[in-house]
């Protein structure tokens, strides 16, 4: 029952962070996984969930403020490795990190590994800062995660194709952009 509950809470929290979009926004909740099936997945698929805020842990673009992200997601893993779900990657507001009022990662997710520990998608990014107002669509991402809470759990993303070499690029001239692995300050991931 209390797992059940934690799972529940969790699921809410990122779904929450996906609903603060406005309705019709490109970051509003698209259709979700039917409570049928979150509730009852097949004998092999995994769950994988989380939310919470994170830290860099280090300053990636120089201004003196430590980076984190807040961060949600949602995820059931068939045993074909197709999956149903929703990320959202979120620095604002208390997140500071690039000098950015805000830099946001959003979409489906659509594919995992069997494992929970790894899942891919195609998102929506929004970059918003002195000079800089755009929104990037059909964006593909990778996120790795290892389960736990604050100061255990970690979750790394990288944006394929775009950004690459810009501040806080882990891995330049590989055509991606690579984030360094954050650590979560508050929050949990589970698999299971």
């Amino acid at each position: 029952m209390q797992r059940s509950l934690h799972y529940t809470a969790v699921v809410a929290a990122a779904l929450g962070l996906a609903a603060c979009a406005a309705p019709g926004d490109a970051f509003a909740p698209r259709a979700a996984i039917s409570s049928d099936r979150a509730a009852a997945p097949s004998a092999h698929a995994v769950q994988v969930t989380g939310g919470g805020t994170t830290t860099f842990g280090a300053d990636l673009d120089g201004d003196g403020d430590i980076d984190g992200s807040h961060f949600g997601f949602a995820a059931v893993i068939a045993g074909d490795g197709s999956a149903q779900g929703h990320f959202t990657c979120l620095m604002a507001g208390n997140a500071n990190f690039l000098g950015l009022h805000l830099m946001a990662v959003q979409g489906p997710v659509t594919s995992g590994a069997l494992d929970g520990r790894s899942f891919r998608g195609t998102a929506t990014v929004k970059v918003f800062g002195p000079g800089a107002q755009s929104i990037f669509r059909d964006i593909p991402f990778v996120v790795t995660v290892t389960p736990g809470g604050p100061g255990v759990a970690t979750l790394q993303l990288t944006v394929l194709g775009v950004f690459d070499g810009v501040a806080g690029d882990v891995a330049p001239g590989n055509g991606n952009y690579d984030l360094a692995r954050e650590t979560l300050t508050t929050g949990q991931i589970t698999i299971y």
